[in-house]
């Protein structure tokens, strides 16, 4: 039988490789922006847009889906076409894929910087943007099975099977974690409420890490490393192993996000074993892609491409046995809501996913343009000094995270707080974030350097852009078991029964873990203290999620002695039953604000948002001068207000026909109460503040923890 001669797509490849390098370059220096800000927080003071809490999700958002991604679909596309020996499925859904992707790309760093978000994180975009992801990753996924059923090649590799993992679980996921209730053009509720959006969200987000940062990279891994190296994978056998466990397992970690929080306990405890449980597969596959290198150190030491791996790898080892540490309850009592967290994530950030994106770029950029690397000794500096980067960044936030904690737990003999003032814990920690600048600033740098030698190397060689290849076709694909044949070997050629079972594979431990929890009512129980938000309230928490408060603060008090003393009594898992979103947030730069109603007065709250140094002197949080300037939105207060009822939310009949007006007899109140106070008077004479957007988020922050205190006095009287 002759050979078939075709042509390998490398347009779509070079497209992605150039939006790669572009992406990073942007998304790390968002990210270098938002560290500035915690050292110098008033920098860009009075410019909404360029806020802590608005950039925070543009950085990560960024990275994730504009550098990552794009940098995992440039190494599909490549790899892929190769391994089953044929041009992708379709040139036109290869270009709707990318277009399409850098539209939504566009689109989010747009809306983020305007307050448009879900404040669900990782998953912060709104509902349209949502649906353009669907349909976009409905694309590549129809590109992608496409091209494996016209395959030249009997079986599927190893990298494959984890690219098909990462299409279904990406798909369930998003889908599933976005399932939200529009309110207008770019406003939602997620239909989740509470402890069940917590558990939704963090089964998403960690499996976002899993499925989104993990599984593709790890699929690229599995094509690159050999192919530079010149050496086959070290196991055929540990690759089915890492795969099947590593899909099956991750799924169930999700809960180890929200130890010792208002989830219940069973949730927890399963989230912490199947965590602990996840270090074998992670490891496994750790121990496959450093061993392929067995026997080629030297070409290690001279070659800057596979330097690159080396760390990435050896970066993917280190989070994946940090990861199921942290899920054990005591590490996690420490760790939780510190920059401990910070430096983890970014260990897999900048190391596993930055320098093996790095790595295949510089490789990618050889083959597409026919030509050496532009500078051998270029690459070589921008590895050394992103791996300082690396170290600048993710060590200092190691000591701040440790800091933390400590300074958060001490008790004096007497049994008060030894930092009672939370900002102690905070002014303590300035060194190290400025430290942390320093490091992100060098991981920039090389990433400049990056782009620069890909530039010079496309302009030194010559693109070619359909790559003549040729391959004997492949027979029509027998069913059965051929002799001596393992099931394994049969199941590769098996396409959709593989698909199959990965998706059964992905989805147990989501079904098992998320349907009881929103089947079963008495895993929320009923506190009748509490009551909905008014209309007011929730406007100023809408304005509370549309600044990024969440990314600060928690809403979350855990039952530690030194969280009880310092904020008041632990959160109840009934207390969250009407917030659409959940708030509980992942990090504490400033204090938990779960009690926080009633602690102080209006005026309080509303010098604060002005000028936090006046009230805190110290503080790193940044003014909010545009919340006394902007009128408040009411056109779509009646509109939230049936949403939420949509949802569940018991408002009655006369308080939905008289939404606006109880919100404007609020906001009376609080501007009363805030004329109080001379100096105000003083400041603001007749100035109709009523009507500001302050207004409503004092509201809001004066209504948070006081249900169940109003209970406790109840029980106590």
């Amino acid at each position: 039988m002759e050979k078939e001669q075709f042509y390998y797509d490398n347009k779509i490849v070079k497209m992605f490789l150039i939006a790669t390098a572009l992406w990073g370059v942007v998304g790390m220096l968002v990210g270098l922006l938002v560290a500035f800000l915690f050292i110098f927080p008033n920098y860009m003071e009075g410019i909404s847009w360029l806020s802590f809490g608005r950039l925070r999700p543009l950085h990560t958002n960024a990275v994730i889906f504009a550098f990552v991604g794009n940098s995992i679909f440039m190494g599909i596309y490549y790899s892929l076409q190769r391994l089953l020996k044929t041009r992708m499925f379709s040139d036109v859904l290869s270009k709707i894929h990318f277009w399409g992707w850098q539209l939504i790309i566009v689109a989010a760093a747009i809306t983020l910087p305007l307050g448009l978000t879900s404040s669900k994180e990782y998953a912060e975009l709104e509902w349209p943007i949502d649906i353009a992801i669907t349909l976009i990753w409905v694309v590549f996924a129809i590109n992608t099975i496409g091209t494996i059923l016209i395959r030249r090649q009997r079986h599927i590799y190893v990298a494959i099977w984890f690219y098909i993992a990462t299409i279904v679980t990406i798909a369930v996921l998003h889908i599933f974690n976005n399932l939200e209730l529009p309110v207008s053009s770019f406003k939602s509720y997620s239909i989740y409420a509470g402890v069940q959006d917590a558990l939704v969200q963090w089964w998403y987000g960690h499996n976002a890490v899993a499925f989104f940062l993990t599984t593709p990279v790890l699929g690229l891994m599995y094509y690159f490393v050999p192919k530079v190296a010149n050496r086959p994978v070290y196991s055929y056998r540990l690759s089915i192993i890492h795969f099947w466990s590593l899909i099956f397992i991750y799924i169930w970690a999700g809960p180890h996000h929200l130890l010792y929080t208002a989830l219940p306990e069973w949730a927890q405890n399963l989230g912490t074993v199947f965590s602990v449980m996840l270090i074998f597969p992670s490891w496994g596959g750790m121990i496959n892609g450093l061993l392929t290198l067995r026997g080629v150190w030297d070409k290690v030491r001279e070659n800057p491409i596979l330097k690159f791996f080396v760390v990435a790898i050896t970066g993917y080892g280190m989070s994946t046995f940090e990861g199921p540490m942290l899920s054990f309850k005591n590490l996690n009592a420490i760790g939780h809501y510190t920059d401990w967290i910070i430096a983890h994530v970014h260990i897999g950030a900048l190391a596993w996913n930055g320098f093996m994106a790095a790595g295949i770029v510089y490789w990618l950029a050889g083959k597409l343009w026919r030509t050496e690397l532009y500078s051998k000794k270029l690459a070589n500096v921008h590895f050394w000094i992103g791996t300082m980067g690396i170290l600048f960044y993710a060590l200092p936030l190691y000591v701040a995270g440790f800091t933390q904690a400590s300074m958060w737990k001490q008790f004096n003999p007497d049994g008060t707080l030894v930092y009672g003032n939370f900002l102690e814990t905070v002014t303590q920690l300035m060194p190290m974030y400025a430290l942390r600048a320093f490091g992100g600033t060098l991981y920039l740098v090389g990433f400049i350097l990056l782009g620069y030698n890909v530039v010079k190397t496309a302009r030194k060689g010559h693109a070619v852009e359909d790559e003549l290849a040729e391959a004997m076709p492949l027979k029509e694909v027998s069913s059965r078991r051929m002799s001596g044949e393992t099931v394994h070997s049969w199941l590769e050629r098996r396409t959709v029964l593989f698909t199959v079972l990965t998706t059964v594979a992905v989805i147990i431990g989501g079904v098992i873990e998320i349907i009881p929890m929103i089947v079963v009512k008495s895993n929320v129980p009923t506190i009748t203290s509490v009551k909905p938000y008014t209309p007011l309230e929730l406007e100023g928490r809408d304005i509370y999620i549309r600044e990024g408060c969440n990314n600060c603060h928690s809403q979350m008090i855990r039952p530690f002695r030194s969280e009880v003393e310092r904020y008041g009594e632990y959160s109840k898992a009934g207390e969250f039953v009407y917030d659409h979103p959940f708030l509980w947030g992942s990090r504490r730069t400033g204090p938990d604000l779960h009690r926080v109603g009633g602690k102080y007065n209006d005026n309080w709250h509303f010098n604060h948002m002005m000028d936090p140094q006046l009230t805190s002197p110290g503080s790193i949080m940044p003014k909010y001068p545009w919340l006394i300037e902007n009128d408040l939105d009411i056109s779509q207060t009646n509109n939230k207000v049936n949403a939420m009822v949509i949802l569940g939310v018991p408002y009655t009949q006369g308080e939905l026909d008289k939404a606006v007006y109880l919100l404007q007899s609020q906001a009376a109140e609080v501007e009363k109460n805030l004329r109080q106070d001379p100096e105000f008077v003083k400041n603001y004479g007749d100035a109709n503040i009523q009507d500001k957007e302050i207004v409503a988020l004092i509201a809001y922050l004066q209504r948070l923890g006081t249900d169940i205190k109003a209970e406790q006095t109840a029980q106590n009287q």
